[in-house]
């Protein structure tokens, strides 16, 4: 197969590069190689991939559907993002852009629920950096000590196991996960999951004002495959690990088989208001 450059996809699919790049950053697709300084290089199924995402969005769907179907029919890629493959599961999951603050206070309160309400959850959180996951490390080793399986993702050096704590799985901030933010928590009586991707920064912008993506659901559907798909990545950093946590999976039942209709978008529109409060202060 050939080794093509971005402006050469660009050219044999009408798809602006900007637009690939930005693909490839937000829902893990399309996923090249990179040659020794860095540069990416794709091959004639990235080709046909990209016009398949295209021919989708003409048939209608939306970018994360598109996708998502193109994903379905070819192989899972080596380092796929949570947020990609739960976006187009749940209809009433919107996206909303929100301020890290806003998305500070839901994972509090995700926390907050499932230690007061999950039995034997697993538990999986994106921090991106290890400096964001050591500021609530005390946290997560509460939610460890109920938990039937937590692990964290973020900047580690090595995968770690404490006995007190979550599984530290080490992350590339160049890869999918290493721009997103994740909570989930998938028990039988209780899911949640709440997934986002941070949108370029701007170097003006305070720490507090930086702006994600965000998605949130109760959908026990989409919240075990956000569990699945962290189930894998954990598994590239510690095989043996992501068995185990294969196995935990495969015999879990969901929390309820249909969630009450309307929830996720009633509390994506008080999330609206939270966030437009904040804005307008």
């Amino acid at each position: 197969m050939n080794e093509l450059a971005i402006k050469d996809v660009a050219e044999r699919t009408g798809i602006a590069p900007g637009t690939i790049r930005m693909w490839e950053q937000r829902y893990g697709f399309p996923v090249p190689e990179r040659t020794a300084s860095g540069y990416r290089r794709y091959t004639d199924d990235h080709v046909e991939a990209l016009r398949q995402v295209s021919s989708f969005r003409r048939l209608g769907l939306s970018i994360p559907a598109a996708i998502d179907r193109v994903r379905t029919a070819d192989a899972t890629p080596d380092r796929p993002s949570i947020y990609a493959a739960v976006s187009a599961i749940d209809p009433a999951a919107r996206p909303q852009l929100l301020r890290k603050g806003t998305l500070l206070a839901l994972s509090r309160a995700m926390e907050d629920e499932a230690l007061a309400r999950a039995a034997s959850p697993m538990l999986f959180a994106a921090f991106q950096e290890e400096r964001h996951y050591r500021r609530v490390q005390h946290r997560y080793r509460r939610l460890a000590a109920q938990a039937e399986a937590a692990t964290v993702f973020a900047s580690f050096d090595a995968v770690r196991r404490p006995a007190n704590g979550p599984v530290e799985i080490p992350i590339d901030l160049d890869d999918a996960i290493g721009n997103e933010w994740a909570v989930i928590v998938d028990a039988p009586g209780c899911s949640a999951c709440l997934l986002a991707w941070e949108h370029p920064r701007e170097d003006a912008v305070p720490d507090g004002a930086r702006r994600f993506e965000t998605i949130w659901t109760l959908h026990p559907r989409a919240t075990r495959r956000a569990a699945e798909v962290a189930s894998k990545l954990a598994g590239q950093a510690d095989p043996a690990y992501g068995e185990e946590l294969d196995a935990l999976l495969a015999d879990r039942p969901l929390a309820v088989e249909s969630p009450a209709p309307g929830l996720t978008a009633l509390a994506n529109r008080a999330i609206a208001y939270v966030e437009q409060a904040q804005v307008q202060v």
